[in-house]
C-alpha cells in the first residue's frame, strides 16, 4: 500500500514539534515524518507504554536524552527507544519515525 504525501495527516504536538503521519492501517507498524525545532516535549519527557520507536535523522543536529543518558544526534543517525523509556529531543531535526506496534495516542504520555 502506498500513502501519498497529500494523504498524510499533520499533527502539531507542540510549537516545537510537527508530525506528519502516514496512516496505512497496519496495527503492527507505522511511519511518520517529524520536524523538531527546539525541545520536545517542551517540559518533562515523552513515554510510550507499548511501542518500540526508531528515529532516523534525515537532517539537522541535536540531542536526545533517554532515561538520563544524553546522546548527540546528526544526519544519518538512528536511535532505538524501547517501550517505557522516557526521553526528550532537542535541536533542529527532521526525523523519520517508525513504531512497532503502530503508534497509538492512548499508549503515549508526557511525564514530568
Amino acid at each position: 500500500m502506498i500513502i501519498k504525501k497529500s494523504q498524510r495527516k499533520k499533527h502539531e504536538n507542540a510549537p516545537t514539534c510537527i508530525v506528519y503521519e502516514y496512516g496505512h492501517r497496519d496495527n503492527n507498524i507505522n511511519v511518520a515524518f517529524a520536524e523538531i525545532n527546539g525541545r520536545y516535549p517542551e517540559n518533562g519527557f515523552s513515554f510510550n507504554e507499548v511501542c518500540k520507536e526508531i528515529f532516523f535523522v534525515l537532517e539537522g543536529k541535536g540531542k536526545i536524552e533517554i532515561n538520563g543518558k544524553e546522546m548527540k544526534l546528526e544526519q544519518g543517525d538512528a536511535v532505538l527507544i524501547q517501550p517505557q523509556q522516557k526521553y526528550f529531543l532537542e535541536g533542529k531535526l527532521k526525523l523519520v519515525i517508525s513504531c512497532n506496534p503502530a503508534w497509538n495516542p492512548n499508549q503515549y504520555k508526557v511525564i514530568d
